[in-house]
């Protein structure tokens, strides 16, 4: 009889919390956000952004940019791996001159939670940048070491400002925009704005994308077991909604007018694989991207790349310089 009544007890209590949590997120929408951003979360701990060679980049210049009074943002300039020994021990003044060498540019925005040192956006600057590429990334506002608080405007008004800096600095050479997870909402909003002031980027690399953020909530390994519960949308979803949170990829790539890449693996299970399936499905039907080259690469479950690990991928190196190789005609 105790033992059952401490089982009853402990039952109680599991379907209070249950309970609770939902009720919660609805009186609260912006710990919705935050669960969203996950900014708060800075894998890997006790790393010095000031300093990226700690992480293996010896050829990287950190410095920081003022988007906006009062925001400042932490920005790594890799140069590619063909000029890493003239790198060594230059300033500021020198990563910016070398912007002038004929070597293309990836402006790398990177998903929710960690800094722009995170290992696996480390390992895919180290591949951009063996294949010849100047790799551009930064902390959206809010995470790192940047200043402010987070916000979908935010992302993307910093990720506009970045795109700016680096034009200016590269004139007509090629520039192309790479997203990864929450990061591909953040390039499909920049881009769309790009393409609507009618000067679109070279190409869009999508990796891991999702169709909208409310699918991606539905189907993210967090919500299972919510997900048929009556009012979910209502309790969970709504309050992404009422954050002015929607990061809609679907909608945006019917307004994008240059050269697009996804890339997803079957086994990921933080963004499924059905939702990159079906925005390259809308991507192709685009009237926007009609003459524009639109791929599609799925990676096998047997591979194991997850969520994040399609920089390991021996063949990536061959499916950008073909894609990009294609994009030639539209630079």
């Amino acid at each position: 009889g105790g033992l059952m009544w401490r089982l009853r007890r402990i039952l109680i209590w599991v379907l209070g919390i249950y309970i609770a949590i939902p009720v919660i997120i609805k009186l609260c929408p912006s710990i919705q956000a935050k669960l969203v951003f996950l900014n708060f979360v800075r894998v890997p701990y006790f790393i010095d952004l000031k300093r990226p060679q700690d992480q293996g980049l010896n050829h990287t210049h950190n410095f920081y940019l003022q988007p906006e009074e009062g925001i400042n943002i932490g920005v790594w300039h890799t140069v590619p791996a063909a000029m890493w020994r003239e790198a060594q021990a230059k300033d500021a003044e020198w990563y910016e001159k070398s912007f002038q060498s004929s070597h293309p540019v990836i402006l790398y925005l990177h998903g929710n939670a960690g800094t722009r040192g995170g290992d696996h956006r480390v390992q895919l600057y180290k591949v951009l940048s063996s294949l010849g590429y100047h790799v551009v990334t930064f902390d959206y506002r809010g995470w790192g070491d940047s200043e402010g608080s987070p916000s979908e405007k935010g992302m993307t008004s910093d990720a506009l400002f970045l795109y700016q800096w680096i034009k200016q600095r590269i004139g007509q050479k090629p520039l192309h925009i790479w997203g990864h997870s929450l990061g591909t909402g953040v390039s499909t909003n920049l881009v769309r704005r790009l393409c609507d002031r009618g000067t679109p980027p070279d190409s869009l690399i999508l990796e891991s994308p999702f169709t909208n953020i409310r699918e991606e909530a539905k189907s993210h390994p967090f919500s299972m077991v919510y997900r048929y519960l009556p009012g979910f949308d209502w309790f969970f979803l709504d309050s992404i909604t009422a954050n002015d949170i929607r990061f809609s990829s679907d909608e945006n790539v019917k307004h994008i007018s240059c050269p697009v890449l996804i890339l997803h693996a079957e086994d990921d299970t933080v963004v499924p694989f059905q939702l990159g399936k079906k925005l390259y499905d809308l991507a192709a039907q685009s009237k926007s991207l009609n003459g524009h080259k639109v791929q599609f690469i799925p990676f096998p479950s047997s591979l194991g790349y997850r969520h994040k690990f399609i920089y390991k991928s021996p063949q990536l190196p061959n499916i950008l310089s073909d894609f990009l190789s294609a994009t030639l005609p539209h630079m």
